[in-house]
């Protein structure tokens, strides 16, 4: 079996369905993965708590000249690495029985499985993935239409892949776009640590994730400041992981943390352990991000028992199973609601008992399970 993806290091959701998807596999399958980068397992396991190790599996790393440009370009480019990988792909996919991909929508030349975060052709992107050296249309344009030459992706291969979606909602933009279906396989959020009685949990705030623009880290600080007009002794820790191509907005929080006060803590490149043991003391979580695609982060705060509030957007929507009381528009209606809990302990009652019905759906055990059963019946 040939695993196709990018990258399988931290961070990234993405990245860790991919890692999640080998150690469902190599138990029952001599797995290959195919990346662009050498795989780090001692990496992999410490963030998205995984347990895999590289006597499980073989590697195939695409040809050192094949990456020796885009791995120079001072920006990401990611669309073009994704596009020589497809390629190289094709070139290695008839040696194995079954292929894989956990990067979107990926053309193996054969049938495969697919599992799409976020439809890569679904262009424009939308603005929270836009960057300064995406503001000239007619330079985006070129890059798309050259990633795509360099790739050779023909559409119709791609749609005889059984596709798998991260959320319902990317399930519906995949059916827009691609008029294919998908079927929703949630991501599994990494495991919690033992929870400690509510009452033992601080009343404060966590956010959890990639240090990165279209996170909107600072979206949540305006929020739980205004909240902390109310209740003065709240406190916010970001939790992140730092990248390398958004360092610029990791100085930007910084200062404006600063600016706030001390109430507002930042720590970075957390063990999972760690993580684990920082969730289990706080009662209360926050996502800013519009629009995302799943959400693992808030999926890790529901399995760790606490209460999330995120945008009313996105695959995230799901997670908290659309309740209304956990989701907002607006900075004020944000404040207003996250008040309205933390002030009635009735209401923390109801919704903890409520994220907790929704907590297995996440569970690691579960997607797992859901893994090898597609592959195996695609296997039949």
């Amino acid at each position: 079996m040939l695993l196709v993806q990018p990258s399988l290091q931290p961070p990234g959701g993405g990245n860790g369905v991919a890692a999640w998807i080998l150690q469902a596999l190599v138990t029952d399958y001599q797995v290959t993965v195919l990346s662009w980068e050498p795989v780090d397992t001692f990496a992999i396991n410490r963030f998205f708590g995984t347990n895999v190790h590289g006597g499980q599996f073989d590697t195939i790393v695409v040809p050192a000249l094949w990456r020796w440009l885009a791995d120079r370009l001072p920006v990401p480019a990611a669309l073009l690495k994704s596009a020589l990988l497809m390629r190289y792909a094709r070139r290695v996919s008839e040696s194995f029985d079954i292929v894989v991909g956990a990067h979107n929508e990926i053309d193996f030349g054969r049938r495969g499985i697919q599992f799409v975060n976020y439809p890569t052709y679904l262009r424009p992107r939308p603005p929270v993935d836009f960057r300064w050296y995406h503001r000239s249309n007619l330079l985006l344009n070129f890059y798309y239409r050259f990633a795509d030459w360099v790739a050779g992706f023909s559409l119709e291969r791609m749609k005889r892949n059984v596709t798998l979606a991260n959320s319902d909602w990317t399930a519906a933009h995949v059916k827009r776009v691609l008029g294919i279906d998908a079927r929703t396989v949630y991501p599994p959020a990494a495991d919690p640590a033992p929870r400690p009685a509510w009452a033992e949990r601080r009343t404060a705030f966590v956010a959890l994730g990639r240090i990165s623009p279209e996170k909107e880290y600072e979206r949540a600080m305006r929020i739980l400041a205004r909240v902390r007009q109310r209740v003065p002794e709240l406190t916010f820790t970001i939790i992140g992981t730092s990248d390398k191509y958004a360092r610029r907005y990791a100085r930007q929080l910084q200062r404006l943390g600063g600016e706030l006060g001390t109430w507002i803590s930042f720590r970075e490149n957390l063990s999972r352990e760690e993580v684990r043991a920082a969730l289990a003391e706080h009662r209360y979580g926050i996502h800013a991000m519009r629009e995302e695609h799943f959400g693992m982060s808030p999926a890790e705060m529901v399995r760790a028992g606490m209460i999330v509030w995120v945008p009313s957007g996105g695959g995230q929507m799901e997670i908290v199973g659309q309740e209304p009381a956990l989701l907002y528009s607006t900075e004020e209606e944000a404040a207003s609601k996250i008040l309205h809990v933390i002030q009635s302990g009735i209401e923390q009652e109801r919704l903890t008992a409520y994220l907790e019905s929704r907590a297995p759906l996440f569970g690691s055990e579960r997607f797992m399970n859901d893994i090898r059963s597609i592959v195996a019946a695609f296997d039949r």
